[in-house]
């Protein structure tokens, strides 16, 4: 059985690099392992090579999020003039579906009450958001349901760790201010106007 811990996955890049500086140095001119295998300019190559590539990364992030925001101020432009040009057509057509639906747009269906609490969302899914501390999480739609409420913990997962990480209208959320390297765990529950889902089963994700 293997003498050394290496726990690799639990190590964030920044972690792993400083541990293979660590280990890079260590190693140098130590009598007592005179030939590494691999050698050591190869593991020292690999080292710089994820730095770099990590480095490259980080910027491709930030340039990521500039266009990210961009994208989404264009889209909410485009949103307006949608609800503006609903307007108009809804203020000339009334309730006339005919009408409406030879403008290109769909009328809208009559509202059924919902009857029941709705079912706990499934998919949760958290992803590396494009700043560091925070985590991107997306989830099935669920159907019915008015709002979703996020809570997050650390690890490991105790009943009593939970605490409320925020609420969205949409099935995403990032959890923000989070710490770099440590791992957090999430659970989802959906709402409406009958009460609140079961949480969904939780997902964990090591915050970058």
């Amino acid at each position: 059985m293997s003498k050394i811990k290496l726990n690799l996955k639990d190590l964030t890049i920044p972690q792993k690099l400083a541990k293979a500086e660590l280990i890079a140095n260590s190693l140098t001119g130590n009598a007592s392992f005179p030939a590494p295998q691999p050698a050591l300019a190869t593991f020292a190559l690999a080292k710089d090579e994820l730095a770099n590539a990590y480095s490259e990364a980080q910027i491709a992030r930030l340039t990521a999020k500039e266009k990210t925001t961009i994208q989404n101020n264009k889209e909410a432009a485009l949103d307006r003039l949608f609800t503006q040009l609903a307007g108009y057509v809804e203020s000339v057509a009334g309730s006339n579906e005919e009408l409406i639906l030879s403008a290109g747009m769909d009328p809208r269906a009559a509202a059924v009450a919902a009857t029941g609490t709705p079912p706990q969302p499934q998919a949760l899914t958290p992803t590396a958001a494009d700043y560091d501390g925070q985590i991107d999480l997306s989830w099935d739609t669920v159907s019915g349901a008015k709002s979703y409420v996020i809570q997050q913990s650390g690890d490991p997962v105790m009943a009593t760790s939970w605490s409320y990480g925020g609420v969205s209208t949409k099935s995403r959320f990032t959890a923000t201010g989070l710490t770099s390297g440590t791992r957090f765990w999430f659970r989802v529950a959906a709402v409406n106007s009958n009460g609140q889902s079961g949480w969904s089963d939780p997902a964990t994700k090591i915050a970058p």
